[in-house]
């Protein structure tokens, strides 16, 4: 009561705040307009805007305000950093709010993962909220580390941080009506559902968002776009590092429907965190493809508040939290300054608090395999054709393709002159013993194999090479260090980033992550000989997703993804 008595006391005027930004440009979100004015701040909110005088006061000198950056679905997993190094990355670039799902560190965890997530975000100047993962394991054509039902997301449901239901990237089942996903459904009922069903139309489209999903990512073309937007869905403009949205989707954004769109970044790597920016990078490209920088404002802060009902949040106005971003222009958006909740906490690109590491000890020591032989590495073929995966240049997408390949006494055979790869996926989790192997064409790695923990969506050992030899010693290297991506070359182990926290996220600053990345990026290219157009580690990461077409491999096999089903790797054989 006296605290709600002294701001009343303090907008009015008859009680000085303890601190006003003076003379700044407000961006007001609700008006659509700049107003010229003061902020009055007292604790954690907003108390007024116009003429103050305050205990403390900061001259902006006439830059412009905006209220923090929201973005509307990440996966922290992604910068391969904690929570806490994360918020060191993104709030000096505006971002004082996430909606985190965490997916993927749920599908080697389960609910532990989840409750990592939340713990080490708690004392952070980065508001995290939560979406429960929906779809955990993300297909029945792999193995996971975890199996996540009904039962075990109600524990947390009604946590204050956790808004709603994860991407339900299992639309066939939401369209069917089965059993376990309406549990899911019921469960989150009254709390927010985010979708992940970019190629639904039609009948199918009104059943999914009749389920009660009211949020799409994954829209690809604006007639998409429209689609769910005219069924009253919110639409989450994406720019990551893997998938690139932007610049296609924000031509069908308007007036009319602009208030229904926000940004998001999904997934984002540490170099691309550290030298594009976050969610200031959304909103740049956005006015450069000629929306208003007002509108892309809006879109960054009050409409992903309003998708997400935090409603506390997204707004420069009296009785809001006192998240701001200070920016020079509205064209660069270079933040100056940020604010969380009355205090400073990043300038000119840094951060300016320190953060302790949390408990992680429950989410470590994830890689669980069972011993892997040469001889477990052989690919039999009655034939000398195979069903090969090629890549395509910055893309997920891979081709199938049925190659001539080289034999020996029935097995595959490195051609040095044939740019044709063996793919190996080794469950990793439960020491199942399962190994996937596959062929891929166009990635042009020579004398040597590149492995990795980061495995979409399952996150099994993946590994590719021109020799069984290094083969083994990466799966060796990446296994002893509890998880990472390794590169071995020639019998040696070149360079290893290493990932104990769920074989995905380091211990390290992100600045370390990004030099590591990149002296490892160097390595392929230069020293394997890596095609360059294709960034290795992502590509890897997702050539085990059997949701991406045409052709995946699993730790259960080769999966075509178009006719849903798995194939024989020897292209003269019958399906499986």
């Amino acid at each position: 009561m006296y605290e709600l008595k002294r701001r009343i006391d303090i907008a009015a005027g008859r009680l000085r705040p303890s601190l006003v930004l003076k003379n700044g440009k407000i961006v007001n979100v609700f008006s659509g307009e700049i107003i010229e004015g003061d902020i009055a701040i007292e604790g954690e909110k907003i108390v007024g805007i116009g003429n103050y005088e305050g205990v403390e006061e900061i001259d902006l000198g006439g830059k412009y305000v905006s209220p923090g950056f929201i973005d509307g679905h990440v996966h922290i997993e992604s910068s391969m950093a904690t929570p806490e190094q994360f918020a060191r990355a993104i709030i000096p670039r505006g971002t004082t709010t996430i909606v985190a799902d965490p997916h993927e560190i749920a599908n080697v965890c389960g609910m532990e993962g989840i409750d990592y997530i939340l713990e080490s975000s708690k004392n952070i100047p980065l508001s995290v909220y939560v979406m429960l993962p929906s779809c955990v394991p993300a297909t029945p054509f792999e193995n996971a580390g975890a199996i996540l039902k009904a039962e075990d997301l109600r524990r947390l449901i009604n946590d204050e941080r956790v808004l709603g239901l994860g991407e339900l990237m299992d639309y066939p089942g939401v369209i069917k009506g089965e059993e376990d996903i309406i549990d899911k459904l019921i469960m989150a009922e009254g709390k927010t559902v985010d979708g992940h069903g970019p190629v639904i139309e039609g009948k199918d489209l009104n059943a999914y968002v009749v389920a009660g999903i009211k949020t799409e990512h994954e829209c690809s073309t604006p007639e998409e776009m429209i689609d769910r937007l005219r069924l009253g869905m919110y639409i989450l403009i994406r720019e990551g590092s893997a998938a690139r949205n932007l610049k296609t989707l924000i031509k069908a954004v308007n007036k009319e429907n602009m208030r229904r769109c926000l940004f998001c970044a999904d997934d984002k790597h540490p170099e691309d965190l550290l030298l594009k920016g976050h969610l200031d990078y959304n909103i740049r490209l956005a006015v450069e493809e000629g929306i208003n920088p007002i509108s892309a404002i809006q879109m960054a802060t009050i409409n992903a508040a309003e998708c997400y009902g935090l409603k506390h949040l997204g707004a420069i106005a009296p009785g809001y939290d006192a998240d701001i971003v200070i920016l020079d222009d509205l064209k660069n958006f270079k933040v100056a300054k940020v604010f969380k909740r009355g205090k400073l906490v990043a300038q000119d690109n840094k951060a300016l608090f320190s953060v302790t590491m949390g408990d992680y000890s429950k989410v470590t020591d994830t890689v669980n395999i069972k011993p892997v032989t040469e001889e477990d590495l052989r690919i039999k073929l009655e034939s000398d054709t195979a069903n090969v995966m090629r890549l395509l240049p910055h893309s997920l997408v891979t081709k199938r393709i049925i190659e001539k390949v080289s034999t020996e006494e029935g097995f595959f055979k490195y051609n040095k002159d044939r740019d044709i790869l063996k793919l190996v996926v080794v469950e990793r989790h439960k020491a199942t013993g399962n190994i996937g192997l596959g062929l891929v064409e166009n990635f042009h790695l020579k004398k040597g194999a590149i492995a990795s923990t980061i495995a979409h969506d399952s996150h099994n050992l993946i590994v590719i090479g021109d020799n069984d030899q290094d083969i083994l010693l990466a799966i060796e290297e990446v296994s002893k260090v509890g998880g990472g991506i390794t590169i071995a070359s020639n019998g040696k182990i070149l360079k290893t980033l290493k990932l104990p926290i769920a074989g995905l996220m380091s211990t390290e600053p992100v600045e370390n992550i990004k030099a590591d990345l990149e002296e490892m990026l160097n390595i392929a290219y230069e020293n394997l000989g890596v095609n360059r157009e294709i960034e290795p580690f992502m590509t890897l990461a997702f050539l085990a997703l059997p949701v991406i077409p045409d052709l995946k491999l699993t730790d259960m096999g080769l999966f075509d993804v178009k006719n849903f089903k798995f194939i024989e790797l020897d292209a003269t054989k019958d399906s499986i």
